[in-house]
């Protein structure tokens, strides 16, 4: 066997059984697993048992072995974002309601003023050399207005409340807030690795004509996988597996992340085949817990706490103050003059404070375009890790005993009862 797997072997099994077990910790504290997988992540990383242990690191996950694991975990990554763009309904966003659009948009623009507002302060600090000040701050204004929306998803589902009102009404303004934050994030990064205006403009021009093509192709790439399905899923899965791949390579070629990419063509597959729903559900029993694991450690490996000098944490509760109010405080705000009441506008601020995993991938993204340094990634995981943790508890806390947010009474028909989906 060669010498170059055996660490692979290793490695692999060590983070994919201690995200679990760092998931399933952490439900038993009404935490969404995403959570305690983040934390695993960040704990075999250089904060934790790099500190306290870095013989014992270096054994379990040997510098030989991290390309390896970090290539299969931006893989799981770009499965991930295929589902992701598959889970968004785009129609729906077309039928949006005026107290939809209002707290999505504003939930979006104040954040990013804020953030804006914040990144001026952290580029002299925090910014690579050779990054220019446009596409700093438009990377920190965007990373600071993202919401999770599949973590949010996981989180009503858990509580029961993805099919009430306050249900409903998040994950619309979360589809909306994410759709829009993906168009943003792709210009950041275009101005960020294309060097000028000019280029990031055809950058972002090319991005735009590869989504529109693979719009124009959905009618053909329906009649395509419904062929595939008459002769079994292994197709279909094959080639939905295919086109996510390709998809990412072909955005890579253009310029900006393959995350976009597989994004884009989760956005454009067919919903309502059978075939499809169930090659994608086979996808998601391999990715979630097998290869995004090897994510959150590639995140943990850069995350380092020790590093942080002691007059940075003022940074980090700045980032924290600015995040919590921008987005809370928009998206709370904008549901308060549409007409809703205080404890409604405060729950809807409150999940849409979410960020959870979509944030972590947008930081991920920022670092390896070199758009953000280590030590600034490190501030903003801690404030994606807090503001994520804090959704559930806060959310049962000021729903209360309201009615439109709390579960409904289990249907008399339980075999009409909707199955949850294991969205994280």
């Amino acid at each position: 066997m060669s010498d170059a797997l055996l660490p692979v072997l290793l490695a692999v099994p060590v983070v994919v059984l201690a995200c679990q077990a760092g998931g399933r910790a952490v439900r038993l504290l009404g935490q969404p697993p995403v959570i305690g997988e983040i934390l695993a992540g960040i704990l075999l990383g250089p904060s934790l048992l790099g500190w306290l242990a870095p013989t014992a690191q270096q054994h379990l996950l040997p510098p030989s072995a991290l390309p390896v694991t970090s290539t299969l975990g931006t893989l799981g990554l770009l499965a991930f974002l295929f589902l992701i763009g598959l889970e968004l309904d785009l129609r729906s966003l077309r039928s949006t309601r005026s107290a939809v659009a209002a707290v999505s948009l504003t939930g979006l623009l104040i954040p990013m003023a804020l953030g804006a507002a914040l990144a001026a302060a952290l580029y002299p600090h925090f910014a690579p050399d050779g990054v220019g000040r446009l596409p700093f701050t438009l990377f920190v204004a965007v990373a600071l207005s993202i919401t999770a929306f599949p973590v949010l998803a996981r989180i009503l589902a858990d509580r029961g409340l993805e099919t009430t009102p306050l249900g409903t009404f998040a994950l619309a303004c979360a589809a909306t807030d994410d759709a829009l934050a993906w168009c943003l994030l792709t210009a950041a990064i275009a101005l960020a690795t294309s060097g000028t205006a000019l280029s990031a403009l055809a950058t972002f021009a090319l991005t735009a004509a590869f989504a529109v093509g693979l719009t124009l192709i959905r009618p053909l790439l329906r009649t395509l996988l419904e062929r595939a399905g008459r002769t079994g899923d292994e197709l279909v899965l094959a080639l939905l597996f295919a086109g996510l791949c390709l998809s990412a390579y072909t955005t890579d070629q253009i310029g900006v992340h393959p995350a976009f990419g597989a994004f884009l063509f989760g956005a454009a597959a067919p919903r309502g085949l059978p075939a499809v729903e169930r090659s994608a559900a086979r996808i998601r029993a391999v990715v979630l817990p097998l290869l995004l694991p090897l994510f959150f450690v590639d995140v943990g490996l850069h995350t380092d706490f020790s590093a942080l000098p002691a007059g940075q944490w003022g940074w980090g509760a700045a980032i924290l103050a600015v995040a919590v109010v921008g987005k809370w405080g928009g998206a709370a705000g904008a549901a308060r003059l549409t007409g809703s009441d205080w404890r409604w506008s405060a729950a809807v601020g409150t999940l849409m404070n979410c960020r959870g995993l979509t944030e972590l991938v947008v930081l991920g993204i920022g670092l390896q375009t070199g758009v953000i340094t280590e030590p600034l990634f490190t501030l903003l995981v801690i404030m994606t890790v807090i503001t994520t943790a804090a959704t559930a508890p806060i959310l049962r806390r000021v729903a209360g005993d309201d009615p439109r947010m709390t579960p409904p009474a289990p249907h008399d028909d339980p075999e009409r009862a909707p199955a949850r989906k294991a969205i994280r």
